[in-house]
């Protein structure tokens, strides 16, 4: 194990873009990366083509050793990693569960990079739910791994403010750019960071539940403020949608309106400015939308179009709960 300010051997594990962001950094520091976990290829696209994550990507770009193993409970896939000898390894989305054999194989543990304040929000969605749930500021949190679900010490934050039209993907990029800087700060005093460690206040502590596409269906007899919030948050995935008669229209901006009532998912006006829907409370106003198999366009290029389909009194379908 190295000391303190002395570059580190490195094993990193993570999957999409995010994780490759911080790869990236790690590649080009003084610090040397001995190994790269990233999750198995999986079909994409309407082919289905098996592809590899962002990380295997940019990984066997620059020339490092990938492993892509479908568990790491497997005692051979365990001696693998310790076989590395890395001093410490580093978690940003990787998907997978590290059991406890993995988490004590590096002497300096692992660390995880952590789309938000922790406690605030633990688990696998926490930029969409900090959106959603109208929070004004986030952040990165780099935390000591320990068994639990993103329950470790902490060992350095760093924030950024949630704007009132910031989108999942506007924040997932805040993020990104605010994450590597932070994660290199705390490697060049590691054990300096474990030994000022910040313990968690599980009090404080929030589930951010993993999205589903069917949460992502409007409910029109929510208020108005919260479902533009979810629009933002589902933004760019999975993305909001509601029917209108057999067709799915998705809904990629929007605004709420503190006035009129109706009945919800009815329209109420539609405009240059978009097209207002009733909700429980208030309207919100659909500020750009996309019909099945169109691009995203404005309410105003869609009206030219389509006036009829969205005029006043046509009404957005309720979940099938209703």
């Amino acid at each position: 194990m190295t000391s303190g300010g002395a570059p580190l051997r490195v094993l990193f594990a993570g999957t999409p873009d995010f994780a490759a962001t911080h790869l990236r950094a790690l590649i080009d520091s003084e610090h040397q990366l001995i190994g790269v976990l990233t999750q198995p290829d999986r079909p994409s696209g309407r082919g289905k083509k098996l592809t590899p994550s962002p990380v295997k990507t940019l990984a066997e770009a620059a020339g490092l050793p990938v492993l892509q193993p479908a568990s790491l409970k497997g005692e051979q896939d365990q001696a693998a990693l310790q076989s590395l000898g890395a001093d410490v390894m580093i978690v940003v989305a990787y998907g997978l569960l590290l059991p406890q054999a993995v988490l004590d194989i590096c002497p300096l543990g692992c660390l995880n990079v952590h789309g938000s304040i922790l406690p605030r929000w633990r688990g696998a969605a926490p930029i969409q739910r900090a959106i959603e749930a109208g929070d004004e500021q986030t952040g990165i949190t780099i935390m000591q791994m320990d068994a639990g679900l993103d329950t470790g010490a902490m060992l350095a934050k760093d924030t950024c403010a949630i704007g009132p039209r910031t989108t999942g993907g506007d924040l997932h990029d805040d993020l990104a750019r605010i994450g590597p800087p932070l994660l290199l700060r705390v490697l060049r005093d590691l054990p300096g960071h474990q030994a000022h460690a910040e313990v968690q206040d599980d009090a404080h502590a929030t589930y951010a539940h993993k999205i589903s596409k069917a949460q992502a269906q409007i409910d029109w007899r929510c208020d108005a403020r919260e479902l533009e919030r979810r629009v933002r948050a589902f933004n760019p995935f999975p993305v909001c949608y509601s029917y209108l008669g057999d067709e799915r229209v998705r809904i990629w901006q929007a605004q709420p309106l503190d006035w009129g009532s109706g009945a919800p998912g009815e329209i109420a006006a539609a405009g240059e400015s978009g097209i207002a829907v009733h909700c429980g409370q208030g309207q919100l106003l659909v500020e750009s939308l996309q019909l099945p198999g169109g691009k995203v366009l404005a309410a105003a290029q869609v009206l030219a179009a389509r006036a009829g389909q969205f005029a006043p009194g046509a009404r957005f379908a309720l979940p099938v709960d209703a």
